[in-house]
């Protein structure tokens, strides 16, 4: 089997184990995600907080692929739909889903699974093109996040909201990730170039 993310690397190859190591995967996933909100700065003028979140989201979509990485995010969503509290400051419920701050949490699926196909493609190999995969996962989560959130606060508002506040920290967190995962690929020995 060809190594298409860094958690197909120790992927068991037997069918039974696969899918076993594929749920750990997912569960596991979701826990970093959660434990990525409680990381929650609230912004007295916003609905919407600074989390580690989305680093994690694209992290996790890199590590895990498209699909285990969009299934660790629907995951998540799903968990705080039902009352585990798991979103950004412990907080839960279909009430967060539907508020302000649901297309942001929607984009996470999105922003996973965008990141993760870049990353089944190589793009996480190299510097350059992981911060173009980040960007464009991050880019993910603010396509649904900020029309959702333009319903609740208007278009006007909606990027002081719910987007000026956080590209600086993005813009980090990026630079993070992108330096991160090549060197997570230099220590497994592994190097696929586009």
């Amino acid at each position: 089997m060809a190594v298409a993310t860094a958690a197909d690397v120790l992927r068991p190859q037997v069918a039974d184990r696969a899918r076993v190591y594929d749920a750990a995967l997912v569960l596991g996933g979701s826990l970093l995600i959660t434990l990525s909100a409680y990381v929650a700065l609230p912004l007295p003028w916003s609905p919407v907080p600074i989390t580690a979140q989305t680093l994690t989201v694209v992290l996790v979509g890199a590590l895990l692929g498209s699909r285990r990485g969009a299934l660790c995010m629907a995951t998540y969503v799903a968990q705080g739909a039902i009352g585990l509290p798991v979103f950004a400051g412990g907080t839960s419920g279909l009430a967060v889903l539907a508020g302000p701050r649901g297309g942001y949490l929607l984009g996470f699926i999105a922003a996973a699974y965008v990141t993760g196909l870049l990353a089944e493609r190589g793009w996480d190999r190299r510097v350059g093109t992981t911060l173009v995969a980040m960007l464009v996962g991050n880019a993910a989560i603010y396509a649904l996040g900020l029309p959702w959130l333009a319903a609740f606060v208007g278009a006007k508002a909606a990027l002081p909201l719910g987007l000026y506040p956080f590209v600086a920290g993005d813009l980090l967190k990026l630079a993070l990730a992108g330096l991160a995962l090549p060197s997570g690929w230099k220590l497994l020995g592994i190097r696929r170039d586009l």
